[in-house]
């Protein structure tokens, strides 16, 4: 039986990973959280004392393996790991995500990493979301959806994530966040954010999260 394949591509901000993680719940099959592989690439450079803007000393420390990312589960949630410790709740960091978002526009780390999420994705079902699962990593994924939602929606789910854990970020500060972070993924020149011609778009701004969920279920069932 040919394994079921899911790319959600989508900016930051939009619920991708959160999302999918419920999805995948549902649907029984593996979540991979293809930006947490890209954020424990820019941990690493931090963490190693590299400037993230330097392409060649981040890459150098992906050729010595001083970045080695993987991905593993336990009760069907994945653990990122780097180096072989998991970092699954450093990686979360608003300084990290920065950091993320720059190294992940070296085509050495790109190479690095979708190498390894293609090949983890041909072994059994799975839902990949992350920038370029449909254009790149899963090009013939069974079911592409590009999930979005405006600027404004995205960094007030944001703020709302960050007051939950006690940080009161002015609104204005977490939206010009948002948009340099849109600017910089859609203009980086290896494979840029961008919607797969043969994706289907869903725009969550005025959507709750369970109807964002039974949205892209009903997607899923209707390509099935």
């Amino acid at each position: 039986m040919t394994p079921l394949t899911i790319a959600i591509d989508g900016p930051v901000g939009a619920g991708k990973s959160t999302i999918s993680d419920v999805v995948a719940q549902r649907l029984g099959i593996l979540h991979l959280d293809t930006g947490a592989m890209y954020r424990a690439v820019g941990l690493a450079a931090m963490q190693s004392g590299v400037d993230v803007k330097d392409e060649e000393a981040v890459c150098r420390l992906c050729k010595e393996g001083k970045a080695q990312v993987d991905v593993n589960y336990r009760d069907g949630k994945q653990i990122t790991l780097l180096n072989g410790v998991d970092v699954s709740a450093l990686i979360r960091a608003q300084e990290v995500g920065g950091a993320a978002s720059v190294v992940s526009r070296y085509p050495l780390v790109r190479k690095m990493l979708v190498a390894r999420q293609q090949e983890m994705a041909k072994a059994q079902s799975m839902l990949l979301d992350g920038r370029d699962i449909g254009t790149v990593v899963l090009k013939d994924a069974t079911v592409k959806i590009y999930l979005t939602a405006s600027p404004e929606a995205r960094a007030q789910r944001r703020r709302n994530q960050l007051l939950e854990k006690g940080l009161d970020t002015p609104f204005e500060t977490i939206l010009a966040e948002v948009n340099d972070r849109d600017y910089r993924d859609t203009h980086r020149q290896a494979d840029p954010l961008r919607q797969a011609p043969d994706a289907v778009l869903l725009d969550s701004s005025d959507l709750s999260f369970d109807e964002t969920v039974n949205a892209i279920l009903a997607l899923v069932e209707e390509k099935q």
